[in-house]
């Protein structure tokens, strides 16, 4: 036995205690990244007892890093981004400026230089990804229009957080002496020498990856999927991961975080991009907790009692800076209360890029070592709370609601959008089919009904797809199908059928029971992806459910038979 064991000591202690302390972490109603940071605080050395090799753990992180950058880039849907371009764009970038500003303006009362307060505020603006998604699926949010607004600044945010470690290290210099004596020792000329030929690097490499990756990994996938070995395609996925991030940081100084994430982008463009991001997932998930094991090892908890006030200010501009920032934005988008409650729930915590970015910020002597700690326990704060908050959002809703008229002024239903134009032809709103959603599915639908010359009225709560259906000619309200007053303006009472096209596990019922008390004979089309719903549905609605695998595998059969000549 080797006397020197210390890389699998690391591995070791910090899958063994981040499986205990996430474990209890998921027991409290809390995500088990607490738990996984939790574990890299009691092995660290800031902790008595066993100690974990920093080092090692640091080059575990960065691979870490670089397969998680790998997810983000496979699962980027820029058809995602553009669904919600208008809101989550500008909504973004306004929001990383009032949380940075918010950072830097207490960062600054304590003294730190413009630039270790420009890092400490940057690593304060952006919300974790891992923690969103995973909070939005436990809710069966993810797919909704609330869902999507909330992931599609996310991606905004994710883009501008790569932007700036791109060029974080370019700009070191120039932020270090900012704002001290020494602030004009650098010229202007060598600054943005500086920052040319980083960009310039970025932008050979994007165009690299754009020009020969994006057309040879997707080749790479394939040949290797022809070979029928699944272990081999696995190990090209990840291959293709480290080496594009590792090459990349060698050739053209950017980081293996960028690197990585054009390799997912690049991959995504394959017809095995599924399978990749399946197959990765098991690996990506393992060096993701030793990522967040080797962030809490450089946790000091000393900061806890020896700076609560700090502290207590790091958690207010995250949990609620962020989150007013965020609501007051979705409202002036003319959104409802509810949508802006749970996109600022969303934000208002952060996670992963918090982390990379103090890192880079320590190694930069940008940021004291004490910021990173603020960083880490404001992470875990509000990773911690953040469940518990989207639990309270319909009481916050309906106390404000209560309490507040501007609140119920701003629920008024006063947006052109939100009733059918006085000009609508009264024979389309007569005996028509009432469509809710319209998405992938419900475009199908309405796709069918308009060439077949059946009327229809569109519900659909993404304002941007709403409004272009008007300006495509098609008569479409914009709303919650759950709310009387938006099934009212569709003209539920005259309508022929109802059907619904999104897999509404929530909010179905109140739909159908709206729909029945405003217009009783009314006939029902359902979807849903629950084999057990389904059944309840057909029998408490007696409506037309149709369950999205089954009705798949009934639909390809049925073009099998008719191509064979077969009869059923």
């Amino acid at each position: 036995m080797p006397h020197d064991v210390s890389l699998i000591a690391t591995i070791a202690a910090g899958f063994g205690l981040a499986m205990v302390f996430g474990y209890a972490a998921a027991r409290f109603g809390m995500s088990p990244l607490v738990g996984y940071l939790l574990a890299g605080i009691v092995i660290g050395p800031a902790t008595p007892g066993f100690v974990a090799d920093v080092g090692l753990a640091g080059q575990l992180a960065e691979i870490g890093v670089m397969l998680l950058m790998f997810g983000v880039g496979l699962h980027f849907s820029l058809a995602d981004l553009m669904a919600v371009k208008r809101i989550a764009v500008p909504g973004a970038i306004v929001q990383i400026a009032v949380a940075t500003l918010l950072g830097m303006g207490v960062a600054s009362f304590w003294g730190w230089s413009i630039g270790a307060s420009l890092v400490f505020g940057l690593c304060l603006s952006v919300a974790s990804t891992v923690v969103l998604l995973r909070a939005l699926e436990a809710k069966g949010m993810l797919k909704s229009i609330n869902g999507q607004i909330a992931v599609g600044w996310l991606i905004v945010e994710d883009l501008v957080m790569v932007l700036v470690l791109v060029l974080l290290p370019a700009l070191a210099e120039v932020l270090s002496v900012l704002g001290t004596t020494q602030s004009g020792s650098t010229p202007m000329v060598e600054i943005w020498k500086a920052v040319g030929i980083t960009l310039a690097k970025v932008a050979a490499f994007i165009m690299l990856m754009l020009i020969v990756g994006r057309r040879l990994l997707p080749k790479v996938l394939w040949w290797v999927a022809r070979t029928g070995s699944q272990e081999l395609f696995t190990l090209s996925v990840v291959a293709v991961a480290i080496s594009v991030a590792f090459g990349a940081a060698k050739l053209f100084d950017v980081s293996f975080a960028l690197g990585a994430f054009f390799a997912g982008m690049m991959l995504r463009e394959s017809e095995f991009s599924h399978r990749a991001a399946a197959e990765s997932l098991p690996l990506r998930d393992a060096f993701a907790v030793l990522f967040f094991v080797s962030v809490g090892m450089l946790f000091e908890p000393a900061v806890v009692w020896d700076q609560p006030v700090k502290l207590l200010a790091v958690v207010a501009i995250i949990v609620i800076g962020k989150t007013i920032a965020a609501v007051l934005l979705v409202l002036m988008f003319r959104y409802p209360l509810k949508t802006a409650l749970i996109v600022g729930a969303s934000l208002a915590q952060i996670g992963e890029f918090s982390f990379i970015l103090a890192s880079l910020g320590v190694a930069l002597n940008l940021m004291p070592a004490e910021g990173q700690s603020l960083v880490l326990a404001g992470a875990l704060v509000s990773i911690a709370i953040n469940a518990g908050a989207f639990a309270i959002l319909e009481p916050v809703r309906n106390w404000i609601l209560k309490h507040s008229a501007f609140a119920r002024r701003l629920e008024v239903r006063d947006d052109a959008l939100a009733h059918l134009p006085m000009s609508t032809d009264e024979s389309l709103i007569k005996g028509h089919v009432v469509l809710i959603g319209y998405g992938r599915v419900g475009r199908r639908i309405g796709e069918s009904l308009r060439a077949d010359g059946i009327s229809f009225v569109v519900v659909e709560q993404n304002r941007e797809v709403t409004d272009a259906l008007r300006k495509e000619g098609v008569t479409a309200v914009w709303g919650d199908g759950a709310i009387p007053e938006v099934l009212v303006q569709a003209h539920i009472a005259r309508a022929a059928m109802l059907v619904i096209a999104i897999p509404d596990t929530v909010h179905i019922r109140k739909k159908i029971d709206i729909a029945r008390t405003l217009n009783p004979e009314i006939r029902l089309v359902l979807r849903t992806h629950n084999e057990e719903e389904a059944m309840l549905l057909a029998r408490d609605t007696q409506g037309a459910v149709f369950l999205g695998e089954h009705e798949l595998a009934r639909g390809m059969t049925a073009h099998i038979r008719a191509q064979l000549g077969t009869v059923a």
